[in-house]
Order: C-alpha cells, then structure tokens, then sequence
C-alpha cells in the first residue's frame, strides 16, 4: 500500500522540476494525478511516465476560467479531488530592484500569488461542498522566510503564499481541511542561474553552500518528499506550517 492509496490530486507546474517530480512519486504511491501545465510538451511528458496513474491538462494558472475546467476535468476524469498542488511559479533574473519591470512584477504576482488564490477558491469549494476534509500544499521559498537583495519581489510573492497558508490554514481547518507550505532551498531544476544570478557551477554551488549548515543546495527529491509527507494521513496533525526544507539556510 502506499501513502496516498486512493487519493486524487491536482499538480500544477508538473511539466518539470517539482511539479513534475511530485506527480510521479504520488502516482507511485497510489494516488492518480491530473498533471496541469502551460507547457504541453513537459505535461505530457509526466503523464506519459504512468498513463495509469497521471492524466495531463493544460491550463494557464492566472486564468479562473482555466481553474474552473481543470476542476471539472478532474471530477469527470477521476470523480474528486482530495489534493492541491500549488507549485506553478515564475520568476524574473536575480538583479537590481530598480531594473525589475512593470511586466516583471506583474507577472510574479500574477503566477505566484494570483495563481494560488483562484487554484484555492476553486478547489476549496468542491472540497467544503464534499464534507471530507482535504489537503492543500503550497510551494513558496527559503526566500519567504530570508529574503535577499535581486530577488525582492519573487521572494515577497512566496511571503504572500506563507502568510496566505496560515490563513487559509485557520480558516478551513474546521472543515477539515489542511494547507500548509514548502520553502525550499535552490535547487537544480534548470533555474539555478535565474535564482543566483550566477552560472550554475561547482565553484558558484560552494559559496551558495557556505552558509547552508547541510553543506549542499536543495534536491527535487527533498521537496518531493516532503510534499508526500504534508499530503498524506501521516500529516494527518500539520496544518499552517510553512516547512523550510533548505538544509538549516534559514537558522
């Protein structure tokens, strides 16, 4: 048996990195997936890894007529949703505040911020409708929790979604209902350069590391894991928490 037997979820962003990693370890752990992307090509290409167990929609985030069809697709393909993944992000280049544009922040907020509050007040309702609680998990940043110069509002978007976690948290916890977030460290899922503002490499990894106590920069695998924990029973307890899976950065 695995840890999400039976369940339903719903991952954006699952064409890669996260997204992508966490709708193939749920399907391995018994839960079927609606694999939601903007991008059809990477979507596919998760659902094809298990046509089984992971369903591929595309959709764009930002748009509440999107969320309104995915919820749907996912009711008709699978008869319920027992999970959210919010992992749909986007980010401008680490640079100068000053130089960020207009587009720039607004897209940021837009994917970042937008994108979760109309995936929540979609999935929500379906769930508080059903009457038998459910599990939402947030993918927001290190940067929430210890914001840096380059990336001011990307990681002031990821501030939104943990402070949004907490109140959802307290909100919907009567119905049953757990929201909690992961605030991951870099890792290597191609954005390494966007985050840092330097090439991706062994030197530029060290002095990134330097102050992480674990010695290393994130793994997919431990956002993944972390994501199966929150979404399973064994979390049954956790809710409001935004968990800093970052190898001690934040200490």
């Amino acid at each position: 048996m695995g840890k999400l037997d039976g369940k339903v979820a719903i991952v954006t962003g699952a064409g890669s990195g996260f997204g992508a990693g966490i709708s193939k370890r749920m399907a391995q752990e018994g839960a079927r997936v609606l694999v939601c992307d903007i991008n059809s090509d990477g979507g596919e290409a998760t659902a094809s890894t298990n046509p089984a167990a992971l369903t591929f929609h595309k959709m764009d985030v930002t748009r509440a007529e999107d969320w309104t069809s995915t919820l749907a697709t996912c009711l008709a393909t699978y008869g319920k949703c027992d999970i959210l993944v919010n992992n749909a992000g986007w980010s401008y280049a680490n640079k100068a505040t000053g130089s960020v544009t207009e587009d720039e922040f607004d897209r940021v907020f837009n994917v970042n911020v937008k994108g979760v509050y109309l995936g929540c007040n979609a999935w929500i309702g379906q769930a508080v409708e059903r009457g038998q609680g459910g599990v939402i998990v947030n993918i927001a940043s290190v940067g929430a929790m210890r914001p840096r110069a380059g990336l001011v509002w990307y990681n002031a978007s990821k501030g939104a979604v943990c402070n949004a976690t907490k109140g959802l948290a307290a909100e919907y916890g009567p119905h049953q209902i757990r929201v909690n977030s992961i605030c991951p460290l870099v890792t290597p899922t191609g954005l390494f350069s966007t985050f840092t503002g330097v090439q991706d490499t062994p030197e530029n990894r060290g002095k990134l590391t330097a102050n992480v106590p674990m010695g290393r920069i994130g793994e997919v695998d431990d956002v993944v894991n972390a994501c199966i924990f929150l979404a399973s029973d064994e979390a049954g307890f956790i809710t409001g928490v935004n968990l800093e899976v970052d190898g001690g950065r934040c200490i």
